[in-house]
């Protein structure tokens, strides 16, 4: 069985370099393999493409996984990637990144009881668990 498919969500203009190391150490460091989907969109579009190639991409995935930063307040996309995830039935968790912390604004919908410290061992549970509860699972 091929490793399951997470879609990354993050604040594109605060947390792209948080990204970058998530996703460049995600193979050798989870405990669970999972493999992380780069379908970020790499330039500007029209919001009503924006929103069809997004909703597209994370229709693919076994999971959303919101890199939760301190900037989270002003990243409106992550709140709309959140949204189509859960109305795609796609499980979605949260890892803190950037110093964020347990009192850090959240995208709406993310409730804070599916944001975890970014520990390998942790991402790795959260994947198990979410594999279980998802439309892909």
């Amino acid at each position: 069985m091929p490793n399951p498919r997470a879609f990354l969500s993050f604040d594109f203009d605060h947390n792209a370099e948080s990204k970058i190391l998530f996703a460049g150490q995600a193979d050798s460091k989870s405990p669970t393999p999972f493999t992380v989907q780069d379908w970020s969109s790499k330039t500007a579009l029209p919001q009503a493409e924006w929103e069809r190639l997004i909703r597209e991409k994370i229709a693919r995935t076994n999971m959303l996984i919101v890199l939760v930063g301190r900037s989270m307040a002003t990243a409106s996309g992550v709140a709309k990637e959140v949204a189509m995830a859960r109305s795609l039935n796609v499980p979605v968790f949260g890892v803190y990144v950037d110093k964020a912390s347990s009192v850090s604004t959240l995208p709406a919908g993310l409730p804070r009881g599916r944001v975890i410290a970014w520990t390998w061992p942790g991402v790795g549970a959260a994947i198990t668990q979410m594999m279980g509860e998802g439309k892909n699972a």
